[in-house]
């Protein structure tokens, strides 16, 4: 089967297409043929050694959607699948062309959503879901705060928002991207290096819940919430370090959950795909790329330029 892979920590040149075994499905376990796969950050971390790996060579890649092989563990030849969990399947990652998948970590397709769509909605979304509602207990009604909105969390996480009856607060830095959130359904589109988000966000009331994917905005989170309001930190796309102040969190008494990567549970995925058939919601898709083409998504995705996700498609 093919695979990208690299043998040495480097920049994108490192990543390889290289002709390797085939894998072979455990009793617990279905063989895919991945159609489509997608960039995340941790792949350029592990790609230039600052994230820990597996041996050498390694296949990166966090999802996968993909055509069951054969008949097993109640799937059928044929069938549409994803995985969110594609690093921890038989074959190497999600930049390979067939895995092994436990089956209890694949969520069927339905008609209507294509490969790209699943997987670009993917880990995303289920981080998205897992924050919203796994750990951050969103209610209707409420008012949510989600940082970096044309992110794929972020842009995802607007759209379940507002499906669930919130009112939706999110950031960018440039005019380009408020247009995106408004476009995503955001009540409010502020652009953080031109406003204070936490003042425009008192000036109202504050919010219950926000979705802290930036990190060293976490005073600004703080400043944003109302008293017991809720933080989930799932990012650091800012940086890992933040300097907060301790009175005005302790006074509010507002509660900061650490989320880092979240998975949904397998039914919760499908309830995403569902709503992605019944174009509730849309995944924000920035480029789709052939899998021979993975240094250049890897160099695109280190620009910053780009808004949603990179999706790499096999042949």
């Amino acid at each position: 089967m093919k695979a990208v892979q690299f043998s040495q920590f480097g920049g994108p040149d490192v990543l390889q297409v290289r002709e390797v075994a085939d894998p072979i499905a455990a009793q617990n376990e279905v063989l895919i043929e991945v159609k489509a796969t997608t960039v995340n950050r941790l792949d350029l971390f592990q790609r230039n050694g600052s994230r820990p790996v597996g041996n050498l060579p390694f296949t990166p890649g966090l999802e996968a959607a993909g055509v069951v092989l054969q008949d097993s563990n109640g799937f059928r030849a044929g069938e549409r699948v994803l995985t969110t969990r594609a690093s921890q399947a038989r074959g190497g990652g999600g930049y390979a062309s067939k895995l092994a998948v436990p089956a209890t970590d694949l969520a069927r397709i339905p008609e209507g959503v294509s490969f790209e769509q699943a997987v670009a909605a993917g880990l995303a979304a289920s981080t998205a879901w897992g924050s919203l509602f796994d750990l951050g207990h969103l209610q209707a009604g409420e008012r949510v705060l989600i940082w970096a909105g044309s992110s794929g969390v972020g842009s995802i996480a607007i759209q379940l928002a507002k499906h669930a009856g919130a009112w939706v607060a999110s950031t960018a830095s440039s005019e380009e991207r408020i247009k995106t959130l408004k476009q995503l359904g955001a009540d409010e589109a502020i652009n953080h290096r031109q406003q204070s988000v936490s003042k425009i966000l008192q000036s109202s009331g504050g919010v219950q819940l926000v979705i802290e994917l930036v990190s060293s905005s976490l005073q600004d989170s703080i400043d944003s919430a109302a008293p017991e309001g809720r933080i989930i930190l799932i990012g650091n796309l800012g940086g890992k370090e933040a300097t907060v102040d301790t009175q005005s969190w302790r006074l509010k008494r507002v509660s900061v959950i650490g989320g880092g990567q979240l998975h949904t549970s397998v039914a919760n995925e499908e309830k995403i795909l569902r709503l992605i058939a019944e174009k509730a919601v849309q995944p924000l898709i920035a480029r789709v790329l052939p899998i021979e083409q993975a240094a250049e998504a890897h160099r695109l995705l280190e620009s910053g330029d780009v808004q949603g996700k990179i999706v790499l498609t096999f042949a």
